[in-house]
């Protein structure tokens, strides 16, 4: 696969209140990787950690019925309000991941968590950064989402799924594949640090994480019952 610059969700108005993640190129990628998933008007969709429901938005605009979860009441505003303003029917529901839908199975789950490496502090990350801070190796909600997805899954549904090679691309393979799914990359990008990542450069190079060029590789993972 060749690697390409991917730009945000197109044709989406938005409005981003502060510390809601606002749709760039990790949003474009992942929503690229669904637009080639099979979506019909019987298809239900699962947002998880919707941010400004960018992706639910597209989800709803390609036919599916869409549920949007996300832990943070601002987001869950501006994904009811973006819905809105975009004219489509989202249903929104605030929880912890998949605690706010519980019981109940997907056709297809699409999330862009939280994958940025970030210096240890005291606690889980508060205000702007909750939206990419990830913990020291990244993974903070990653490695739950690859445990919870058989549970939020239909027998023939889908897991997309976009992070950074920073936070351990193989890793969350081989964890899908211990819960039981089919799991591969089908599509990457490549794109140079942004701001927050040049902000912690110096950190990302003693760890090891960053020995060369400053590009990030972004990849979607794709997930689904064996």
């Amino acid at each position: 696969m060749t690697a390409q610059f991917v730009t945000a969700v197109p044709r989406f108005r938005c409005w981003i209140p502060p510390g809601v993640y606002r749709p760039q190129a990790d949003t474009g990628l992942l929503s690229r990787v669904m637009r080639r998933e099979q979506i019909t008007s019987r298809t239900q969709v699962l947002d998880l950690g919707t941010g400004s429901g960018a992706l639910a938005v597209e989800a709803a605009r390609l036919g599916a019925r869409v549920t949007a979860v996300d832990i943070s009441w601002r987001a869950i505003a501006a994904a009811w309000c973006n819905a809105v303003m975009n004219g489509q029917v989202v249903q929104v529901r605030h929880g912890d991941l998949t605690s706010a839908v519980p019981g109940r199975r997907f056709d297809l789950v699409v999330t862009n968590p939280p994958y940025v490496p970030a210096p240890p502090v005291k606690g889980a990350p508060r205000g702007r950064a909750r939206a990419w801070d990830a913990g020291t190796d990244g993974r903070l909600l990653i490695d739950r989402i690859c445990a919870l997805a058989p549970a939020v899954l239909r027998p023939t549904g889908t897991l997309l799924m976009v992070h950074s090679h920073l936070s351990g691309v193989e890793e969350t393979l081989v964890r899908f594949r211990a819960a039981g799914l089919h799991a591969e990359v089908v599509d990457r990008t490549r794109l140079p640090f942004g701001r927050v990542l040049l902000s912690r450069l110096a950190w990302l190079r003693e760890r090891g994480l960053v020995t060369g060029p400053t590009t990030e590789d972004l990849v979607v993972i794709r997930a689904e019952p064996i």
